[in-house]
């Protein structure tokens, strides 16, 4: 069933439609940036500074510039999707007597949600190595203000950021999952999703709503990016706590909701 789950959602033009503008980001930014191959992105500084130095400089400032908004709002899209679909297409009622347990169906969704979510996070890196390598080259990764990283510490940061960038946007994904099972259409399911997002965000760019912002997801997105700061150091455990608490809590509520609902309702 997650494989064909998948292949439905993967084949959709609104599913590839997502991955092409996923994708466009950090092709703009490489070719916006060629004229300064090798030299520092204007007066910027952090990843974005660094972006114009080498294919993994690129790659993680296209993340780190689309991951607080546009990422989490294009892996909520398919996710609202997976959940809805089968309501609204009417054939929720007859997977139930294929017969195909409420249970399995709801495993087989989780799983394509994840892949699908894997899949978006990285066609930004792999669009931004792509570009990166075409018009920067393969170089050591610059970091602002201390010397290079070697392969070794190169890869070991990128890793522990595409990870964490995974686990974050996991979160978000799971909660547009629950709320296409728990609201009666996809496209409701998404503005939520997308609402939630969006005032999230502005409550964390708030310094009155300290106490709010610590339990928000969107608080810790960002947080992967002191990997890359001269110091080198990332105190991520909260982070993936809390999207770890949010990814368990949202799944809990889609069990609850698919387990306890009419199939057609």
């Amino acid at each position: 069933m997650v494989r064909v789950e998948l292949t439905t959602q993967l084949l959709r033009i609104r599913t590839l439609a997502v991955l092409a503008c996923l994708a466009a980001v950090p092709v703009m930014a490489g070719l916006s940036f060629a004229s300064d191959a090798g030299h520092r992105n204007g007066r910027q500084t952090g990843l974005f500074g660094a972006s114009p130095y080498s294919a993994l400089n690129l790659a993680m400032a296209s993340m780190a510039f689309i991951e607080p908004l546009l990422l989490p709002i294009l892996v909520a899209l398919p996710a609202a999707a997976i959940a809805s679909s089968d309501r609204e297409w009417g054939t929720l009622r007859y997977l139930y007597v294929a017969p195909a347990s409420r249970t399995r169906l709801l495993a087989a969704k989780l799983g394509a949600l994840t892949v699908l979510t894997v899949i978006a996070t990285l066609c930004v890196l792999t669009a931004g190595l792509h570009v990166g390598l075409a018009v920067f080259g393969w170089h050591p990764f610059h970091v602002i203000g201390a010397p290079n990283l070697n392969g070794g510490e190169t890869a070991v940061r990128v890793l522990s950021a595409t990870g964490y960038c995974l686990l974050c946007m996991l979160s978000i994904a799971t909660i547009a999952f629950t709320l296409g099972l728990l609201l009666p259409r996809g496209v409701e399911a998404l503005g939520a999703a997308v609402a939630f997002v969006i005032a999230a965000s502005l409550f964390n760019g708030s310094h009155t709503l300290h106490p709010v912002q610590l339990v928000l997801p969107m608080h810790y997105w960002q947080d992967w990016t002191h990997l890359f700061d001269p110091s080198g150091t990332a105190h991520l455990g909260t982070g993936i706590l809390v999207q770890t608490a949010t990814s368990a809590l949202a799944t809990c509520a889609a069990v609850l909701v698919l387990l306890r609902r009419d199939p057609a309702a």
